[in-house]
């Protein structure tokens, strides 16, 4: 039976590709995954071992706080010369150097006054001592190490890419407004010219400390030991030296630490990636089990010869899923394959939204082949099951019958099955939404609820068919002549099939309508909100909006003509109760241009904030036990605890700031490097060309920096937020395509069913063009039904889900609109060939068939 079910799938050849290719792009997306994650990996394992290799101990600052916007700990200067007295010390150096903290960012400004490179991918500003060569990780290519004020060298890349040489002028920017500095020298790192498509700027300690705002501290200090010392011994002498804020590893501990903080960071990344991997797996599932029971529909006569001539039930189950096993094993080889050039795909993608990724020969981990190949093998098995159990019920007499049928799924037979499941996730959702548990029960309860939602839509799908052709194939049967009614009779002439097709459709559908909703009304409430909150005329942002920018700009804001006062929202991460709190420092003048709308009256209490004073937003609050009186402990990202007295609660209405509000004052006393998330302007005759002008002028110098008018402020902070969904709509148009499959193979399996049907059609007078005019129509008609089960059910699991999150509900109409032309252009698209086919069918021929 094996070589049987072998020799038939290879007559089915065309077929059988066209349903594999189904998979082939789900396997694709999730080889492609790992090979490019894998590749990142391993070029930053590179760039910190060469970071490290010439030394035995490195002390640093420890990350107090994760994420901070200062950055971490640093080491006090003074430590240096305690470590070079010790008789293990062979050599040692202060640096200002740290790869993955968020304090060294220094920009490198052309001659336009842009920015070069990007913060998204990294932009670094190193401090190294020109005579301590050896624990410097970058290599000079021409020219001089910097070695006094106003000189700097910077990375080879960036420098060819720019025009810039040695000798030329460019300009820095850190913590201040940009400066010009003469280039000395052009250098690459360890063996990369460049760090992905990140810049670097190194000067000499001092500068790099002045620059970045460091001085009498260091990032780290490297110590080589003497011949005959090891690095651990090293470590464990200086170990009783090093601070609290501070923690001392051998070289090569570190260079694994850095990496693994990295490739912690990327996990995301490769998690988001592998999500769509699977989703296309998910839609290619309905494909293949959509194919076969079409095949075996056609193929009774067949099996049930099969059964005549001996052969048992198992064996034609077995037949079955050996065909396939058969197609899952090309496809997870043919996916493996072409999950090279989607990790190239992948990464150009990411360079189109800014992001460079740095590059090394390619890795393909034994565990990236095993993934693939098992999850291709897998998922096409457990889409053959169920054709396969039903294969096994077509009995021996049906070889001499003829229009015999398959025998029905369970979701027909037994209707009160789907109805009781869609019934259990309505209620999940529902409850969810609306019965106000805690965020992450409710989030909970909804996702069951929709995964409900969909596998009781799925299954009684075909039941929906005939009302929803009936709305969507009016048109083709008012004006597609008789094409378009034949088509329209087509799509409804067997409403499981025709409900499976539209199904994996849908699937992509409902996932696009999910997240435009859900996006929809986040930005709406956001705008909403901003709208009532800020009354400012102007606001003074980093170019990405959430990046934080120096705390200078606000008082060269201050004294641009025709402002009259500004207040700048200092922002940084502490540490309190274990976990990461966002802390803001509020100037006394805050409530002239924002008014967070926090209840009891608590906006007036900004003004009185005072040296321990603290607002704590509610919901944080309620958490941690805090109210009115309670004391809190903030620890910075210094390593410094600061003790404040909570004076007020409340929830704002705008998200502006974070869980806990100081005053201005305190933040600059008690936190490292302060910094601005926003700089709120009034103007003294409110918005005009002349101001702007003047704003314009004032923050020009810092190249990272942009002015916005209130109402411009506001759209731009949807700005990545619909970068973002950009980024999902070309994701999730993988499974779009793998749909695209699933109808054209439907198509093309109904086309060689109803080859006799169309050459008697053809001999009474139907055009060519009237054939691929049906077949494009009934195309058509089904990508509208995935579209008419898909984008409500997109809607109703958005609905629930802006019920547990708390946000309005709007749907987006326009998106709705593109999403069922998409549908559509798919019908279209996904009938050429089989349209083509069918019009090029030998009339004598098609007569005859059997």
């Amino acid at each position: 039976m094996r070589r049987v079910a072998l020799k038939g799938l290879w007559w089915r050849r065309g077929r059988a590709v066209l349903t594999a290719f189904a998979v082939v792009l789900g396997v694709a997306m999730v080889s492609g995954t790992f090979i490019l994650t894998d590749t990142i990996n391993k070029a930053f394992d590179s760039i910190f071992q060469d970071s490290y290799s010439k030394t035995s101990a490195v002390i640093s600052g420890k990350e107090v706080v994760k994420e901070a916007a200062s950055g971490t700990a640093t080491v006090p200067a003074a430590l240096l010369q305690r470590v070079r007295a010790n008789d293990n010390v062979a050599e040692a150096t202060g640096a200002i150097f740290n790869l993955t903290g968020t304090s060294d960012q220094t920009k490198l400004i052309d001659k336009k006054g842009e920015s070069l490179g990007s913060s998204e991918n990294g932009q670094f500003g190193f401090g190294f001592d020109p005579g301590s060569e050896r624990f410097n990780p970058m290599s000079l290519t021409s020219g001089k190490w910097a070695s006094g004020q106003g000189q700097v060298v910077i990375d080879k890349k960036t420098a060819a890419d720019n025009g810039y040489d040695l000798g030329d002028k460019i300009g820095v920017a850190a913590d201040g407004p940009t400066r010009q500095y003469t280039i000395t020298g052009l250098a690459r790192y360890g063996k990369e010219n460049s760090i992905g498509g990140a810049t670097f700027a190194v000067f000499d300690v001092a500068t790099a400390q002045a620059v970045l705002g460091k001085r009498g501290q260091y990032d780290t200090i490297f110590a080589a030991a003497r011949d005959g010392v090891s690095s651990q011994q090293l470590v464990s002498d200086l170990q009783p030296i090093v601070p609290a804020t501070a923690q001392i590893k051998t070289g090569q501990q570190q260079a694994d630490a850095d990496s693994k903080d990295v490739q912690d960071n990327g996990k995301f990344v490769q998690y988001f990636l592998l999500g769509f991997g699977f989703i296309a797996l998910g839609v290619g599932a309905f494909v293949i089990f959509n194919t076969l029971s079409i095949t075996l529909a056609q193929r009774i006569r067949e099996l049930a010869t099969l059964r005549t001539l001996g052969a048992s039930r198992r064996q034609i189950k077995r037949s079955v899923l050996t065909e396939g096993l058969a197609m899952g094993v090309f496809a997870s080889v043919v996916g493996l394959v072409c999950g090279f050039a989607l990790a190239k795909g992948l990464n150009g993608l990411f360079q189109l939204f800014g992001i460079d990724l740095p590059s090394a020969s390619t890795v393909v981990k034994p565990r990236t082949i095993i993934v693939a190949l098992a999850l291709g093998i897998v998922i096409t098995l457990i889409a053959s099951l169920s054709p396969a159990r039903r294969a096994t019920q077509i009995a021996p007499i049906a070889a001499l019958r003829e229009g015999a049928t398959l025998p029905p799924r369970l979701g027909a037979r037994r209707p009160a099955i789907p109805m009781t499941i869609l019934a259990v996730g309505i209620a999940a959702c529902l409850i969810g939404a609306f019965a106000g548990g805690s965020l992450g029960t409710s989030m909970i309860l909804v996702g069951v609820g929709s995964l409900l939602l969909f596998l009781g839509v799925i299954m009684i799908a075909g039941r929906l068919v005939r009302p929803i052709a009936a709305i969507v194939g009016a048109p083709a049967r008012r004006w597609g002549g008789p094409a378009g009614r034949l088509a329209s009779g087509n799509s409804t002439r067997n409403t499981t099939r025709t409900a499976t097709t539209a199904a994996a459709l849908m699937i992509g559908l409902a996932l696009v309508t999910l997240c435009a909703t859900l996006f929809s009304g986040f930005l709406s409430s956001t705008q909403s909100a901003d709208k009532k909150a800020v009354s400012a005329d102007y606001v003074v942002t980093s170019k990405s909006g959430f990046d934080t920018i120096p705390a200078a700009v606000g008082a060269t804001v201050a004294r641009a003509p025709g402002v009259k006062s500004v207040s700048a929202v200092r922002q940084d991460q502490a540490k309190a109760f274990g976990n990461t709190v966002v802390v803001n420092g509020l100037a006394p003048g805050f409530n002239d241009t924002v008014k967070l709308g926090l209840e009891h009256g608590a906006d007036a209490v900004i003004p009185r904030l005072g040296a321990s004073g603290a607002i704590v937003v509610k919901s944080y609050a309620d958490d941690h036990g805090l109210r009115v009186g309670s004391p809190l402990t903030l620890t910075t990202s210094a390593g410094r605890p600061v003790t404040v007295r909570v004076v007020a609660v409340g929830e704002p209405d705008a998200q502006l700031t974070g869980e806990v509000l100081i005053s201005q004052a305190t933040f600059d006393a008690r936190f490292p490097r302060p910094s601005d998330l926003y700089v709120f302007v009034r103007a003294e005759h409110g918005t005009s060309g002349a101001t702007t002008k003047a704003i314009d002028q004032a923050v020009a110098g810092f190249p990272e920096v942009d002015a916005h008018t209130r109402s411009a402020w506001i759209d731009f902070r949807g700005a990545d937020t619909r970068k973002f969904l950009m980024l999902l709509y070309v994701l999730l148009a993988l499974s779009v395509v793998v749909s695209l499959f699933g109808m054209v193979n439907a198509l093309v399996l109904t086309v060689f069913e109803r080859t006799r049907e169309i050459g008697m059609m053809r001999a009474v007078g139907m055009t060519r063009r009237q054939v691929r005019r049906m077949v494009r129509h009934e195309s058509i008609i089904t990508a509208l039904i995935g579209a008419g089960l898909g984008l409500p059910l997109g809607l109703v699991v958005a609905a629930a889900m802006a019920g547990a999150l708390d946000t309005p509900f709007v749907p987006p109409v326009q998106s709705l609109v593109i999403f069922t032309i998409v549908a559509i252009v798919a019908g279209v698209l996904a009938a050429v060939a089989p349209a083509r086919r069918a019009s090029r069918l030998n009339v004598l021929k098609a007569l005859h068939y059997e």
